[in-house]
Order: structure tokens, then C-alpha cells, then sequence
């Protein structure tokens, strides 16, 4: 029983939470080869082929040739805002913003609810002007001081330097009208990411903010953006509007049985307890919370022809079958299955069967559609994950935190022996002490410890910032060949002044200390790489990436300006290619090697 208890717990542990799987139906791409997808577009506003930044001027980008980026160059002469073609309500709106050094610009929903777009870097706390924020409404009729109100900082500061692509997705709902045109409910911004951090959620919008394209409110408007502040580069432009009923479902009736069911029974031989009708799919309809089953059918109500996608979650065995087809075989947890579907009516049958007690039920059926967001057709009550756990968050003191767990990362695996330091200034990084190598960093909150330290725990924690990984590679190979970290062994770490650690390794029979620091009070991290006793020349490689370019003598572009490597004056890095990748290296002997980690 045991064992029993703790494969559930740490089956919970996978499933941190219902329903959270990406939507199965595409965005589709703004294209930008030309200027066709905006309404009269002023002259300030442009279709190139790349942007860069001059990390010493304020307002000041550089453009070449091309298609595929809108960039916006405002000078006395030209400096209009840009209207859309494109008019929506409920979108769901993703892209890739790059801003020059202090400039200033917002995109409108709807052309009303401005997203402000600021060079933020570096500010420890974020007001509704910076990048994410919802900018402040406006009423000329209140007193000084007064007339801007109802503006919405976001959660944290996620702002990458200027000159660096940054990705905002946006989940907007407009707002509601009855027949006579009255609202009936505010906009929304259910879900807005910036860097892969999420900096607002489920959020009100009370009325249009300062600057809106058009008065009052509507179902319907153009996306819009400010022109007349600062240069702005955008570049994978994607949307999907929401604009059918959403799917639902009706004449359901369930028939349950109580009993030790070690699977979904055959109901045609069984006698029920009880039977009834309902509004919604739910599991308490029985008694108790273990050893039952129960049959739903009802009609599932489909608002036109498409593609849907289903997904059942079933705490213990759970089946899904549409017009006699089962979707979902018997299984647990949350799956889900995708199928054509004519518009109207279709039956729809649910089973679910419970006979383990140490886990308590959960039952719930959501269904998607390529033009409405996944809706639920269960109570709120019947798909629970399991009790309520108070979040174990960890943050630096007035000293570095140098913290040992898991850390996992987006391509599934497991570092196993990383260190995680946080700093009090606000800005962090992960170590893999196997290799070497310097895997993550972020800005913003440090970690989150709850998968780790709660009840039994899986050791991992989770950064709470907008991440950057600088990716997973052994940083040396010897200089004449492509041999990996012969000889590599982990030789420990020692605290510097401020309280962070100097990691010390053997490679190649070398001796080398690593040592991460802050700079500019955490705008970006400087690493310092000293080798002793090396037999020969050593080849450590600052970046893997799928695109670098040199911006200047001393300053590279990775990953296309997902951040820069700040390199020692007259260094003579190499860029190699290496398993479709390309790699920037030096080449070292007994010395040292400092560079800079700006993002």
C-alpha cells in the first residue's frame, strides 16, 4: 500500500494541473513582405530585412534590406501610428518586439487597450509605463494629478535589452454587448507572457486607456500601433480569432453503481443505484469518494463543421465516446483526441470508474475549437487536481543563495547535480556542476521550491522569472580535435567577498575556476575563466547556437539577438559549425578569459 500511495503522489507530481496542455489549432502569420496588411501606413513605418540597435545612442536602429520584420523609424517629418487590417474581438496575439536603446511605443487591442512597449532594461520594479504594463486611463475633467488612473504594472519586470528580440503572447477578451448595444461585461486580458514569464492574468480592463485610435468601446476593432515616440522592430506576427459559439452540451443523464469496479464495467449487466439528469458533467452525483462507476450520455451540440479536440481527465479509469467512436479508451489522467465533426447534434457517452482510495476523484471533459477557446463541460468541483498546497518560494537574503536541486529543462532533461544562485539585486543563474557549464539565467523572483519540498517532492525546482537558457553543452574540447571534457572532474566551489561561489574543475589535466559575478547592480552577469597547468592549447566554446552574428569587434548576437556575449577587446573568437549548429569559441592556455552575458 505503500508504494501504492506513492506512485500517486508522484503520478500528481506530473500533472501539476488540469488542462493545461497548448492548443491543438494553429496561429496564423501576418505576412510582412509588404505593406498590404496595413491600412494607409505611414511613410515612418517600413518592411526590412533586419534591425539592429545601437547600444550607445538613444532612439537609434539601424535597418538592411529584405522582408519579414515591420520596423518603425520615426523622424519630424513622418511619425504616424499604424492601423491594422485586421479586426477582431477574442484573439489570442503572439510576436517578437525589438527595442532601440530608451525608445517608447504600445500596441492597442481593439485600437482602445494599450500594452505598453518601453525599453525597460534593468528597472527593479515595473510600473504600468513600462514593457507589459496596461497604460493608464485618461479623464481631463479630474484634478492634476488625477486624470490618469486604473493602469496595470506587471507582475515583474521581464524586459531583455535594448536591441534583443523579446516574445509577448497576449489572450485578450473583448468586451460583451446585450441586443441594445449596452455592455454587459468588461475586456479581459486572460493571459499575457512576456519572455515566457507571465506578467498578467484573468485582468480586468475597465474602459479604453490614454491614446485609444477610436472612442467608447465594440465587439469588434483594428490592432493599432504608436508611432510617434521611438524607433520598434516586430517580426512573427501571429494571431487566432475566436469568434463561434462555443460547443456544448445537453439532454445529459448519468446512471451510477456502486461496487469494486477495477475497470469501466460492462453497464448493460449491472442494476444501478441511482439515475437522474444533469447541466453539467460531475462525479458527485455519488455518494462517497471511492468504489463507484458511472455512465453519462447526452448530446454534444457542435456550432459548424470542423476539426475539435477533446480532453478527458479521470482520476482512475475514464473512457470518451462521440456518435459510437471511442475517442478515449480506458485510461487515467488527462489525454486527449482530436476528430472532424459535422455540425450539430452528436452522442456523446462518458464512463468513469473509481476504486482506489488514495486518490481522491476528479472528472472533466473540455472541448476546443479552431474558432473558440477550450470550454468546460463539467462543474468547477468535479476536475480537482488535489488539495490546495501553499507555494514554498525561495528568495535571497542580503547575501547570494547557492541552492542544490534538480533543474529541468524544456528539452526533458534532468540536470542532476546543477547549483542555482540567486542574487539579492534580482538577477540568477543555474550551474551544471557535471560539466561545467553555465545553463540559465533569469531575472526577477529566484525559485520555486514546491515540487521539490512539498510532501514527498520529485527534488526539482523551477526558476520564477522570464528564463534565458544559454543552452546544455560541455564548454571545453581540445584544440585539435572535437574531444569533449576528457578527464573532467568537479573539484568544488569557494565563496568569493560578496558570498558567490568560484567553481573549480579539472579538464584535460588542467586546472580551471570559474567565476560568475554581477555587474551594473545585476543588469547582466560577467564570467571569468582562468586555466592552469594545461599541457597545450584548450578550445572552450562561449555559445552554441542556431545563428550568431558579430555586431562590432567586441559584441555578438546569439541565438539572433536572444542576448549578447561582450568579449575583451581584440579577441580573436572563431565561429565554427558543428551538427547544424554554430559555435563561438577561443582558444585558451594557462590565463584567463573574461566575457559579459548581456540580455
Amino acid at each position: 500500500m505503500f508504494f501504492m500511495r506513492l506512485f500517486a503522489l508522484l503520478a500528481i507530481a506530473c500533472f501539476p494541473a488540469v488542462f493545461q496542455a497548448q492548443p491543438t489549432f494553429p496561429l496564423t502569420d501576418l505576412p510582412l513582405n509588404d505593406m498590404t496588411s496595413f491600412s494607409a501606413p505611414p511613410k515612418n513605418w517600413q518592411i526590412v530585412g533586419d534591425v539592429q540597435a545601437d547600444l550607445t545612442k538613444d532612439n537609434a536602429l539601424k535597418s538592411s534590406q529584405g522582408k519579414g520584420i515591420l520596423v518603425n523609424l520615426p523622424d519630424k517629418n513622418s511619425n504616424g501610428n499604424l492601423l491594422f487590417n485586421l479586426e477582431h474581438g477574442d484573439i489570442d496575439l503572439e510576436l517578437d518586439v525589438l527595442m532601440a536603446k530608451h525608445s517608447n511605443s504600445g500596441i492597442y487591442l481593439q485600437g482602445r487597450y494599450e500594452i505598453q512597449l518601453l525599453d525597460s532594461w534593468g528597472k527593479k520594479t515595473a510600473s504600468f509605463g513600462d514593457i507589459g504594463g496596461v497604460y493608464e486611463r485618461w479623464n481631463d475633467a479630474k484634478p492634476e494629478g488625477q486624470k490618469g488612473y486604473n493602469g496595470i504594472p506587471p507582475r515583474i519586470n521581464a524586459s531583455r535589452a535594448p536591441g534583443l528580440w523579446q516574445r509577448l503572447h497576449i489572450e485578450f477578451q473583448a468586451p460583451r454587448f446585450d441586443a441594445s448595444g449596452k455592455k454587459t461585461s468588461n475586456a479581459r486580458l486572460l493571459r499575457v507572457t512576456l519572455n515566457g514569464a507571465v506578467i498578467h492574468e484573468n485582468v480586468e480592463l475597465s474602459g479604453p486607456t490614454r491614446g485609444q485610435a477610436f472612442p467608447g468601446e465594440a465587439a469588434l476593432g483594428p490592432l493599432f500601433i504608436q508611432g510617434d515616440h521611438g524607433p520598434v522592430a516586430f517580426r512573427n506576427i501571429r494571431y487566432r480569432l475566436y469568434s463561434d459559439a462555443p460547443a456544448t452540451i445537453s439532454k445529459l443523464s448519468y446512471r451510477s453503481f456502486s461496487g469494486e469496479f477495477p475497470g469501466v464495467p460492462d453497464f448493460s449487466k449491472l442494476k444501478p443505484d441511482n439515475s437522474g439528469e444533469l447541466n453539467a458533467l460531475t462525479w458527485e452525483v455519488v455518494n462517497g469518494n471511492n468504489d463507484f462507476a458511472i455512465q453519462y450520455k447526452g448530446t454534444l451540440n457542435i456550432p459548424k463543421d470542423g476539426t475539435y479536440r477533446f480532453e478527458l481527465t479521470s482520476f482512475a479509469n475514464g473512457i470518451l465516446v462521440v456518435d459510437g467512436d471511442t475517442l478515449l479508451k480506458s485510461g487515467w489522467w488527462t489525454r486527449d483526441a482530436s476528430r472532424t465533426l459535422k455540425a450539430g447534434e452528436h452522442a456523446v457517452e462518458i464512463a468513469y470508474a473509481k476504486s482506489v482510495d488514495w486518490l481522491q476523484p476528479s472528472l472533466g471533459l473540455r472541448v476546443e475549437g479552431a474558432g473558440f477557446r477550450p470550454v468546460d463541460l463539467h462543474t468547477a468541483s468535479s476536475a480537482v487536481v488535489g488539495s490546495p498546497t501553499a507555494p514554498i518560494l525561495l528568495e535571497p537574503g542580503r547575501e547570494p543563495e547557492v541552492f542544490r536541486s534538480f533543474i529541468d529543462l524544456p528539452s526533458k532533461r534532468r540536470i542532476t547535480h546543477p547549483i542555482s544562485v540567486g542574487f539579492p539585486e534580482g538577477t540568477h543563474y543555474t550551474y551544471d556542476l557535471d560539466r561545467g557549464n553555465l545553463v540559465q539565467v533569469w531575472k526577477g523572483p529566484f525559485l520555486d521550491c514546491t515540487p521539490m519540498w512539498n510532501d514527498r517532492g520529485d527534488g526539482h525546482a523551477e526558476p520564477r522569472g522570464a528564463v534565458l537558457l544559454l543552452g546544455d553543452f560541455a564548454p571545453f574540447s581540445s584544440a585539435d580535435t572535437f574531444d569533449v571534457q576528457a578527464g573532467y572532474r568537479f573539484s568544488g566551489y569557494k565563496l568569493d567577498a560578496l558570498g558567490a561561489p568560484k567553481f573549480s574543475y579539472t579538464v584535460f589535466g588542467a586546472t580551471v575556476e570559474d567565476h560568475i559575478q554581477l555587474k551594473e547592480d545585476g543588469k547582466y552577469l560577467s564570467r571569468s575563466v582562468s586555466v592552469k597547468n594545461a599541457a597545450k592549447p584548450m578550445t572552450f566554446r562561449l555559445a552554441r547556437a542556431s545563428k550568431l552574428q558579430q555586431l562590432d569587434d567586441n559584441t555578438w548576437a546569439v541565438d539572433d539577438k536572444a542576448y549578447y556575449l561582450r568579449l575583451p577587446e581584440k579577441s580573436k573568437a572563431t565561429v565554427r559549425n558543428v551538427g547544424g549548429m554554430q559555435e563561438l569559441t577561443v582558444d585558451m592556455g594557462n590565463g584567463a578569459f573574461q566575457y559579459d552575458i548581456v540580455w
